[in-house]
């Protein structure tokens, strides 16, 4: 098996990919909010429902309740991943390993974008089944889960190196 590498020129094109992700993000966080006012609910199907919620935590509301520092402080983090991300996709790789950083990429911006524009980030997919129900989240987050995944995938495929391993002497 070969390892497909981007060429280190086309590197940007995986911006796009980003950028995509920011625009659809943003896109249906307009409409939810333009569309619902805050806790307001709509039932989609029996275990999904679109409903407008405010996270100023992380991941799963880490920190929501935090006295407001925690704004400034997953702006930092996420600016800095988007550094280190954009650095991994101009080193190149794998068409997986691209598609990956630039979902995550895209995630991260779209989230960054809530931080800064509103000070929280607009969440609005909500997956329920009886009385339990998992955070509500969003496009952007989303994106990040797939590019995670994509990462992870890329990590167990078998790669080729021109350098070979001399044996080890008994």
């Amino acid at each position: 098996m070969t390892k497909v590498t981007d060429s280190k020129g086309g590197w940007w094109k995986w911006l796009l990919l980003a950028a995509a992700v920011v625009i659809a993000d943003q896109f249906t966080k307009s409409l939810v909010v333009a569309s619902f006012a805050r806790g307001e609910a709509m039932p989609v199907t029996g275990f999904m429902s679109l409903v407008l919620v405010y996270n100023s935590g992380a991941a799963f509301s880490f920190l929501a309740g935090a006295p407001g520092w925690q704004r400034w402080f997953f702006t930092a983090i996420a600016i800095c991943a988007s550094v280190f991300l954009v650095y991994m996709l101009k080193r190149g790789g794998s068409r997986m390993l691209s598609a990956g950083l630039a979902l995550i990429l895209g995630g991260a911006l779209g989230n960054l974008w809530d931080r800064i524009a509103i000070g929280k980030v607009v969440d609005f997919l909500l997956f329920h089944y009886g009385d339990w129900s998992w955070p509500a989240f969003n496009v952007a987050d989303s994106a990040i889960t797939v590019g995670a995944a994509l990462l992870i995938l890329d990590s167990f495929r078998q790669r080729h190196t021109d350098a070979t391993v001399p044996a080890a002497k008994n």
